[in-house]
């Protein structure tokens, strides 16, 4: 399945058994919108991350080993992990 950027290009993307996990480059993203989402297979958003300050963007993102959750990190420094079924965020920390 091919995923199409929405506003900049992907920088990294993985596959999961409800669609793409989609990293979009920060650079020049709108401010108020998440750059990392998921993609269905019929190529609908499911789902936003949710962002653990409304000003920072997310830089990298893995897969956790127990296949529920997933990591990412921001460009503020935060260490965040999310539910993979829904983005939401279960917990962050600010790295110093």
């Amino acid at each position: 399945m091919e995923v199409v950027a929405l506003y900049t290009r992907i920088d990294k993307t993985i596959e999961v058994n409800a669609g793409i996990i989609v990293l979009e480059n920060p650079s020049g993203f709108p401010r108020n919108e998440t750059n990392l989402y998921l993609v269905g297979r019929r190529g609908e958003i499911i789902w936003r991350a949710e962002k653990p300050d409304p000003y920072t963007y997310f830089s990298r993102v893995k897969l956790n080993e127990d296949g529920e959750t997933f990591s990412a990190y921001t460009l503020g420094g935060h260490a965040c992990e999310f539910e993979l079924q829904t983005g939401k965020l279960i917990s962050f920390t600010r790295l110093q």
